[in-house]
Order: structure tokens, then C-alpha cells, then sequence
């Protein structure tokens, strides 16, 4: 049948382990390979690994001394964040040929709302999703798979089916039974938190969705709610969202080692993650007068709210730390540390006249901003970060190819 004959079709394109197929793309001895991506040289924890690599057992987030006691000739490979950013660039480039309805769910998967070339389509949705998938390979020669169905969740669960280079096409009026198996959990959007309220309420599986009335999911989560209810059923309303709203927050966190105790390190990390943070809102014209600090513990996240007067300077918000640390700091281990602007404006362009020492510190700001960005990240930086330990950077889960989430933390 047709494509035509759909109300409406929604591909998700999946790229397979993405981050090792460019390592395997860039590095031809690793075909073939089972290559494991950390983050870094001394990283233990595995980012992704290569499919090679999976079929002997190897997962996302294994420790790599447990897997190689799985896998002894697995080969460790350091993330290359930036050249993921460029290979997904080029590929959702080449994806908004196919249509400009176009959402960049993350760095590898996109979102493609076809409905308005259905009219045009007299072929099969298999030759559409093929189509798809070609002109992924002939921008990046690497290889994804394509879920094609009526709505946004039963596409997304589609692309999950077949790996590596599966196409998994649900027609629309079908959704509901291919989707009625399935653990609640394993849709986008459903956590523990959400899934153990409807196993509590004997909902387990999307089927078992229809049994709860929408007005009790609305009560509790309101419109998230009623859409959680529609997802389940293969009904999911939410288009796809071509725009990119304004960041209502930017920040950067680090994983640290586990259990880090000693204050010296924890301050370097801090300092790390602001001048990232200052740098990112001056490279916007941007600047926040509310920062959050947080650190994870084995107990849970130490945080606060501290107000600043509107800033971008680095030295403001670290000292900032500095009392955060000193008032909510108790020793405990820490294993993660973030820093985030919240609700950034538009900095003043405009300079004031009678404040020489803000003057003088922008101009410096902006000195130290372009060498940085000639010599690369932190050629000069704090002298709290002189005896930094290696920090790689990773690409920020809000990643998007343009604008202010092209971020790599």
C-alpha cells in the first residue's frame, strides 16, 4: 500500500553506536573491532561500544575492567566530541533536504515529519524509510536505522527494533497492537518514577494503558499526562517541533571520581565549570544575575540558588562557589559537580562610562576569550586550574547543530 494512503508519517532516524562508527570510520584497523568509547584516555565507564563489541556482551555505562573480563581484546578508544558534533552536523544537513520539518531529538537521532510529501508519494513506506537511510550513508558513510509510523512515539520504538541498518515500518492504524506488548518504560518520557505510579495502578504494559481513565493521568502529571495516555496507544498528538526554544538555563557538570573528598580538587572542578559557563555566556552576549551549584553525594544532591549582580565573569561566579562550598559542604564524597546561569538575558552592550574596573574586565574577558579561541579551550585560564587533572569534554545531552546549545561540556 501506498504511503499516500497514511494520515500522517513520522520517521526516527537512529544512528547505530553512533560515536564508534565514526571511530571505526575515521580509523580502518578498527573495523571489525569491538571498540569501546570512554570518556577520555583515564575514563572507566563505557560511553558506547561497537556492535562487535555488544555481541560479546559489552553494554553502555560497564565498567571497562568488567568488560574486559568479557572481552579481552576489546580496544578502548577516547571520545572525540567534537568530531561527533561535525558528523551529526553534516547528516542533519542532509536529513533537512529530505524535509525541513526536521527536530534534532540528540547529537544521533532526528525526528522527519513526511506528512506533507504524502500527497506526492505513490511508493511504499519501506522505499521512503530506504531513501532515508541512503542519504544518512552518502553524507557520513555510516550506517542507522529508520522507524516509520504515524506518530512520534511508535516511530521512535520502530527504530528501535532493528539494529544495526533495520528499517521497522508500523502503519498508523496498527500503532496500538504493535505497541500493546511493550513495558510502559520503554517509551520515551516514562521513568521509574511515572512507571512504578502506573504499576501501581496495574499499568505495565501500553495495552493495559486503555484500562486508567486520561483524567487520572491528568490529574496527577496534568497535559504531560494526557499525552503519556495517547503515546500508549500509538496516538501520541505531539508534533514534530522544528523550532529551538531560547535556553532557559546554561550550565556545564563534570562526573568526578567517586567518593572525592578533598577540597582542592572539588574547588578545580568548580573553577573548571564555571569559566566554561562564563565563557559560553559571553560568546552569547549574555549574562545571569542567578546561578545553581550542585554537587552529588552518595546521598543525594547538595544544592543552591545564589544570586550574583548580572554577570559573565568567571571571577564572580567562583567566588560564588567558594561561599556555596563553605556553607553547604560537609566532607561528604562527591562524585559530580555542575554549575548553571539561570534565565540568562542580554548583557548591557552599551558600556558605562563611569565603571572603569567593569570596562576594563570585559575588555580583558575579551581578550582571553580570543586567544582561547585561536589556541584552544583554557590556553589561559584561573591559576586554579594550572593542576587540573585531565577533564575531556563530552557533547551536553541538549545538543542541538546551531546556536547556543552547540555545546560540548
Amino acid at each position: 500500500m501506498p504511503i499516500s494512503n497514511w494520515p500522517r508519517a513520522i520517521a526516527l532516524v537512529d544512528m547505530n553506536a553512533f560515536f564508534a562508527s565514526v571511530e571505526q570510520l575515521d580509523f580502518p584497523q578498527l573495523r571489525e573491532q569491538p571498540v569501546a568509547v570512554t570518556n577520555g584516555e583515564r575514563g572507566t565507564c563505557i560511553i558506547t561500544s561497537s556492535y562487535e563489541a555488544r555481541a560479546q556482551g559489552i553494554r553502555t555505562g560497564m565498567r571497562l575492567r568488567e568488560a574486559r573480563k568479557l572481552c579481552p581484546g576489546i580496544v578502548q578508544r577516547p571520545a572525540r566530541p567534537r568530531r561527533y558534533a561535525q558528523v551529526s552536523t553534516k547528516i542533519m544537513g542532509a536529513l533537512a533536504c529530505i524535509t525541513p520539518d526536521i527536530e534534532i531529538f540528540s547529537v544521533d537521532e532526528a525526528f522527519l515529519d513526511l506528512t506533507h510529501m504524502l500527497p506526492l508519494q505513490q511508493r511504499d513506506p519501506e522505499w521512503l524509510a530506504q531513501m532515508i537511510q541512503r542519504q544518512v550513508w552518502n553524507a557520513s558513510s555510516l550506517p542507522c536505522s529508520v522507524g516509520l509510523s504515524g506518530d512520534k512515539t511508535t516511530a521512535k520504538v520502530a527504530a528501535k527494533q532493528k539494529k544495526p541498518k533495520g528499517i521497522t515500518v508500523v502503519v498508523p492504524w496498527q500503532s496500538a497492537a504493535f505497541l500493546a506488548p511493550l513495558p510502559v518504560t520503554d517509551l520515551c518520557g516514562i521513568n521509574r518514577g511515572i512507571g512504578g505510579w502506573l504499576e501501581q495502578r496495574g499499568v505495565t504494559t501500553c495495552g493495559q494503558m486503555r484500562q486508567l481513565p486520561i483524567s487520572e493521568l491528568a490529574r496527577r502529571f496534568g497535559n504531560p499526562g494526557r499525552r503519556i495516555w495517547y503515546m500508549a496507544q500509538g496516538l501520541d498528538p505531539e508534533p514534530v517541533i522544528t523550532t529551538v526554544a531560547d535556553p532557559k538555563s546554561v550550565g556545564h557538570g563534570k562526573v568526578m571520581p567517586p567518593g572525592t573528598t578533598d577540597r582542592r580538587v572539588v574547588l578545580t572542578y568548580l573553577g573548571h565549570m564555571t569559566v566554561k559557563v562564563a565563557a559560553r555566556l559571553r560568546h552569547y552576549e549574555l549574562e545571569a544575575s542567578l546561578f545553581f551549584f550542585g554537587l552529588r553525594t552518595d546521598y543525594g544532591w547538595l544544592g543552591t540558588k545564589v544570586r550574583t549582580t548580572p554577570t559573565n565573569d568567571s571571577h564572580i561566579i567562583y567566588e560564588a562557589c567558594i561561599e556555596f562550598l563553605r556553607d553547604e559542604w560537609r566532607g561528604e564524597g562527591i562524585s559530580q559537580i555542575q554549575v548553571t546561569a539561570l534565565n540568562p538575558a542580554q548583557m548591557q552592550i552599551q558600556p558605562d562610562l563611569f565603571a572603569v574596573e567593569d570596562n576594563r574586565k570585559q575588555l580583558l574577558n575579551r581578550t582571553v576569550d580570543a586567544i582561547n579561541s585561536k589556541f584552544g579551550a583554557l590556553s589561559i585560564a584561573p591559576g586554579i586550574l594550572v593542576q587540573r587533572s585531565d577533564m575531556p569534554d563530552v557533547i551536553a545531552p541538549a545538543w542541538k547543530p546551531i546556536g547556543i546549545r552547540q555545546t560540548i561540556e
